[in-house]
């Protein structure tokens, strides 16, 4: 008949709304009667209870995507501290004052400077120097997230050693913590240590998950992105 979706509809409205107006004057002629009416009273149900209405599943989806999303972007590298010539070791500087409250945590470590950099939504806000493994007991390269938080760790491995404010890397020992003098000729067992003043400083902020980045002679600046 070639007549619009929505006419139709409302023409079949209309016709139900019509029929029911018939029957409500039907009935009222029925209603002269106390017996019938006693018989034909209708019967009220009580109203069902609302369900709760959750994320649509289009939502939801949406809002992992933009998650894995954000997670997948590259950081990238907009301010380094101003440290004049080379660090020294137990060396060490923490400023966050050109850097935003919250944003995205990145650390990264590099053997050949020996040095690490404390990375909040792209703006470095510490540095350090490092002592490191040696060839015997290397420190691995590679992208490892932050497994545990152990303020008050010692190695059993190694004589019960105190390892303060520990960020563990791996489950077999790799880690970034204090307790150690940062002193040129000495070297660790593969771990990263580094001053007490400043891993502590990490160590409030930094979260399970966070992700630690080792290189070897990989070096980056304002502009640069990292995959983390």
């Amino acid at each position: 008949m070639g007549m619009d979706a929505s006419l139709k509809w409302i023409g079949g409205g209309t016709l139900a709304l019509g029929l029911g107006l018939g029957a409500l004057a039907f009935g009222s002629t029925l209603m002269d009667s106390p017996a019938v009416a006693e018989e034909t009273a209708p019967v009220v149900a009580a109203p069902a209870p609302v369900k709760p209405v959750g994320v649509h599943g289009a939502l939801a989806a949406k809002t992992l995507a933009d998650a894995e999303r954000r997670a997948n972007e590259p950081f990238v590298i907009k301010s380094i501290l101003p440290i004049e010539g080379p660090m020294k070791y137990g060396e060490w500087h923490w400023n966050t004052d050109t850097a935003p409250k919250t944003g995205k945590l990145v650390v990264t470590v590099d053997l050949e400077a020996r040095t690490v950099s404390v990375f909040r939504d792209g703006h470095e806000i510490g540095a350090a120097v490092a002592m490191l493994g040696t060839e015997l007991h290397p420190t691995p390269t590679g992208k490892f997230p932050i497994l545990t938080k152990e303020r008050h760790n010692v190695s059993e491995k190694y004589g019960n050693a105190p390892m303060p404010w520990t960020l563990r890397l791996t489950w077999d020992g790799i880690a970034i913590h204090g307790g150690s003098e940062v002193e040129n000729g000495y070297a660790s067992h593969g771990c990263i240590a580094v001053p007490d003043e400043f891993v502590s400083k990490l160590f409030d902020i930094a979260k399970k998950g966070d992700t630690v980045i080792i290189t070897n002679g990989e070096r980056i600046g304002v502009g640069d992105s990292i995959a983390a």
